[in-house]
């Protein structure tokens, strides 16, 4: 899988457990430590726990470890490291305190939609 299809793949995820504001943030161009963040917010510590368990144990399901993880304790932003892909899980307070798409502006961002939103409404 590559680092952007590991990014679309996250984000899935983190919708399952309604996760929201939902971007990807390519900065394959601009640092060599990383391709892509994937942030997402959360409105608890426990939906925060809940996000990175369920990133956690599909990845490990389909082979893809998690190299490093912290803020497991305060849950207030937990990072999940995934080499080329880095996963931001923030309450939605601390994420607007680091503004983490600011600090990247120059990188080329994506809001991920849920991909269940698009099948709401719809009527056949």
């Amino acid at each position: 899988m590559n680092s952007k299809d590991l990014a679309h793949r996250i984000s899935e995820l983190i919708f399952t457990k309604k996760g929201f504001n939902v971007v990807t943030i390519d900065l394959s161009k601009l640092v060599s430590f990383t391709d892509y963040f994937v942030i997402c917010s959360a409105d608890s510590d426990t939906q925060v726990k809940a996000i990175s368990d369920q990133v956690d144990k599909a990845l490990s399901d389909e082979g893809i470890k998690c190299w490093h993880k912290e803020g497991l304790k305060a849950l207030s932003w937990v990072l999940m490291d995934y080499v080329d892909v880095v996963v931001h899980i923030f309450k939605k307070e601390a994420r607007e305190f680091y503004n983490l798409e600011k600090l990247w502006g120059d990188a080329p961002t994506e809001k991920m939609t849920d991909p269940l939103e698009k099948k709401v409404g719809t009527s056949g």
